[in-house]
């Protein structure tokens, strides 16, 4: 099972790359421009993807001017129009990540989003974020003997995507300095 999964998601991981790469760069650079500027890059996963928070803010090699989105006590950090936002969600339908999404095109906060893009329900984070990147992960990775699936790293592989877009930021970023 396990050389299954590995060769399920090291394609899965060549497919983001190859069919991302320019999404991750609009997002990166989108994400710089807190990073150069006066603002701050928030960062909100939905689910267990609050994990890509961690990451971000406390992990090892942190994502420049990177603070949570949401606070301890649940409540939002006050954006301004220097500010930007990093979402992690699972489908591009989650209810809440179109919320919040939503609110954050009002206010004019540049948002970059990760999520599986469902494009048989439109109007979700594809249209609503600045720039959507397509996790790509549908379904669980390992067949099953009954025909049912199990396997669904969506932290491994939305991790993936926040080092794509980490790494990408870093050399925009240094270019700057």
């Amino acid at each position: 099972m396990m050389k299954i999964f590995m060769t399920q998601l090291t394609g899965h991981f060549n497919r983001i790359h190859e069919q991302e790469e320019e999404a991750i760069e609009d997002g990166a650079r989108l994400l710089a421009q807190a990073a150069v500027g006066s603002g701050t890059i928030y960062v909100h996963g939905f689910g267990e993807l609050e994990g890509i928070t961690l990451e971000a803010t406390a992990g090892s090699n942190p994502l420049p001017s990177a603070k949570p989105l949401i606070l301890e006590d649940g409540t939002m950090n006050a954006l301004t129009d220097a500010d930007r936002v990093l979402l992690f969600s699972h489908r591009s339908n989650d209810k809440e990540a179109v919320e919040l999404a939503k609110k954050l095109r009002e206010d004019m906060i540049g948002t970059t989003a990760v999520s599986c893009y469902m494009k048989e329900e439109p109007g979700g984070l594809e249209e609503l974020a600045d720039v959507h990147i397509d996790s790509k992960l549908k379904k669980a990775l390992i067949p099953d003997e009954d025909g049912s699936r199990y396997g669904y790293p969506s932290l491994m592989t939305s991790l993936f995507a926040y080092y794509a877009l980490s790494f990408t930021m870093k050399e925009m970023v240094s270019e700057y300095e």
